[in-house]
């Protein structure tokens, strides 16, 4: 072993030896204060971006924000409406459902996408994709067994007789068949376009 070897080897050993200058206690209360502000600054950002005003902020989304509220679903005899992300983020309600409320910013994130590439940054590129967007929306309040309804509106607190006979029929026949709430409630915030499903769609994905 050569000198300059040596010297290393007795420098690295020293450094093993000195005294730490975190005690574990003080390395756990440094943890536990970035924890809660990763989980303040996270949950915050969440929210705020959970906001109908921060939603329709690109003027693109402010055409089914103004269709929004032409509907019972914004505005009614009991005076409750709901806000986009009460549709859009199946977890809103939940504030620990983190991963759902991730996979919501996503989906939107394409949207955003779609603005800054131009595929729909203008009101008449916005209906050329309507039925696109819509139908990613659809399919995904499927897998979820539509839990962003379900969040408001549940088959066992339903009353029939407060409701037409022609509904009371066909939440009966979807209970038995297993449908869920999206395979006939289609086009009820925003302009109708599920009449458009046999033909084709634009492929592009916004």
């Amino acid at each position: 072993m050569n000198d300059d070897t040596a010297t290393y080897r007795r420098g690295f050993l020293a450094w093993l030896r000195r005294p730490p200058k975190w005690s574990m206690l003080s390395i756990l209360i440094v943890g536990l204060l970035g924890g809660i502000a990763v989980w303040g600054a996270l949950n915050t950002g969440m929210e705020y971006t959970n906001r109908t005003e921060f939603c329709v902020s690109c003027h693109e989304m402010t055409i089914p924000g103004e269709e929004l509220k032409k509907t019972v679903h914004y505005k009614n005899r009991s005076g409750t409406t709901v806000a986009c992300a009460d549709c859009h983020v199946a977890s809103s309600k939940n504030p620990y459902d983190y991963g759902r409320k991730f996979e919501s910013k996503i989906m939107a994130a394409r949207d955003v996408l779609g603005k800054i590439t131009g595929v729909v940054d203008t009101p008449e590129k916005f209906e050329v994709h309507r039925l696109t967007m819509a139908k990613r929306v659809w399919q995904r309040m499927k897998d979820s067994d539509s839990r962003e309804c379900r969040n408001c509106h549940k088959f066992e607190t339903m009353d029939p007789d407060k409701q037409k006979d022609r509904s009371v029929v066909k939440h009966e026949g979807a209970i038995e068949d297993g449908k869920t709430c999206i395979d006939c409630h289609k086009g009820i915030a925003h302009k109708s376009v599920h009449q458009l499903l046999d033909q084709d769609a634009p492929a592009v994905k916004p």
